[in-house]
């Protein structure tokens, strides 16, 4: 007997020893890369977490923060993670005993022919599943990570909606300078207006300089109506993004472009995807994959469940709890033929991870990119910028000399207006290529960087 109890006992240690051999663990999901290389350019300044403050406005750093506090999407994006922690809780229940409690009682009538009937029943139930593979705790891990991943979707939403503002933020200063230009342009058109009309009483121009200069002050005054909508626009966009009603007047004070600092430093490529959010959280989904495919292979393994029930029966209150009756069983469970179901499902959650895995490594492609395109756009946009402020410092010299050849006699009209034309879209092109370069360094600062905390975070 002793000899056969130990043959037993060996047999069933091989038996876990096999299938616990058999069971997948937490497989390599590094990411699918190979011979990463350094970005193609960098600065020496270290990026801030919360990056608009390196723009010195106080009220964009207030925009941004009234933002965090009041968008919807964003609120939206918290509320989904908070909803994928319940079904992480959700789902580790199922690791616990499950206990319920049932009640009943009943009248049966007429009561002489039920005399010896159950009526009256109170009772407890408890099952319990030995998770013997970890297929429980797989299930849990993988909605964790989902969860993980959920977080960092909330973090991504927040970097994003922080470019948005400042992003927004410096349309509309730019477009409410535009406007200011426009409108002295047009005072200065209706001077020179006034101006060569009495000239062309003393026959020193024709009539048709006056109409030329008629028609740059109506083209000027067709702009002067293109950036007050643009002005309008931008202001109910940012009243949106703000979490309130566009009709709403949102007191903003006219401010200037910032000058810009010095480029951040872009550090190693593999320190952006430890960084960006965006990238943890499709890190994230892999590795939930990987978990959700090992709960897969472990539903064709058996399963140990253990169920107990207590129970309460009489015909009355009074005698309930003379009677009383218990049981405890053990229950297998073992797989024998599906028509390949559960075999099917585990290639299909194998599939899955090789399908987060390449999807993983497309989002790392394409933050490496959103990278190297900030950082060629920032030098060459600011290359542009300083270009055009060359050329408008030679127009408004151009202009001085043509006009006072022009009082001498010495240039015709026409030469003037040209370069008048020039200059003023000249100036207006040096304020668009300033917001250009501006938005260049907000795509940057948004693709390098990393999560920051928020009111929600701090509280979770």
């Amino acid at each position: 007997m002793q000899r056969y109890n130990k043959k037993k006992s060996v047999l069933v240690s091989i038996l876990i020893v096999t299938i616990f051999g058999c069971s997948p663990k937490m497989n390599n999901v590094t990411l699918p890369i190979a011979d990463i290389t350094a970005f193609s350019n960098t600065g020496n300044s270290a990026l801030e977490d919360k990056w608009w403050t390196t723009f010195n406005d106080n009220t964009l750093n207030t925009l941004i923060d009234s933002a965090l506090r009041s968008n919807y999407d964003l609120e939206a994006t918290w509320q989904q993670f908070l909803a994928a922690k319940a079904t992480v809780s959700r789902t580790a229940s199922d690791k616990w005993p499950q206990i319920n409690a049932s009640a009943q009682t009943a009248e049966n009538f007429p009561i002489n022919d039920f005399t010896g009937g159950e009526n009256t029943q109170l009772g407890i139930t408890a099952a319990y599943e030995i998770d013997l593979w970890g297929r429980i705790r797989s299930a849990v891990q993988a909605e964790k990570y989902r969860a993980e991943a959920s977080l960092f979707d909330y973090q991504t939403a927040a970097i994003s909606l922080s470019a948005e503002i400042a992003s927004t933020w410096y349309q509309l200063v730019a477009a409410r300078k535009q406007l200011e230009i426009t409108e002295n342009q047009i005072a200065t058109n209706e001077d020179i207006i006034k101006l060569i009309r009495s000239r062309f009483v003393g026959g020193q121009v024709r009539a048709v300089d006056i109409l030329r200069q008629v028609q740059l002050l109506e083209s000027t005054k067709e702009q002067k109506i293109i950036f007050s909508t643009n002005v309008q626009l931008l202001e109910n966009q940012l009243a949106v993004l703000l979490g309130r009603q566009p009709q709403e007047n949102l007191e903003l004070q006219n401010a200037n472009l910032p000058e810009l600092p010095e480029l951040p430093s872009s550090g190693l490529p593999l320190e952006l995807v430890r960084r960006r959010p965006d990238l943890q959280q499709s890190y994230a989904n892999l590795l939930a994959a990987d978990r959700d495919m090992a709960s897969a292979v472990k539903n064709r393994y058996p399963r140990l469940s253990l169920n107990a029930r207590g129970q309460l029966r009489a015909n009355n209150f009074q005698t309930l709890f003379d009677n009383w009756a218990y049981s405890i069983a053990g229950n297998l469970f073992a797989p024998l033929i599906n028509g390949g179901a559960l075999k099917a499902e585990a290639k299909r959650r194998s599939a899955i991870k090789e399908q987060r895995l390449y999807e993983f490594g497309q989002t790392t492609l394409v933050a490496f990119q959103e990278v190297e395109d900030g950082l060629v756009q920032n030098q060459m946009q600011k290359q542009r910028t300083e270009n055009i402020a060359r050329q408008l410092e030679l127009a408004e010299k151009s202009n001085n000399q043509l006009r006072v050849e022009f009082l001498n006699g010495f240039s015709p009209y026409l030469d003037v207006l040209i370069g008048l034309d020039q200059e003023q879209q000249l100036r207006r092109d040096y304020v668009a290529a300033q917001l250009r370069q501006i938005q260049a360094r907000i795509g940057l600062y948004r693709a390098l960087a990393g999560s920051f905390e928020t009111d929600r975070n701090i509280e979770n």
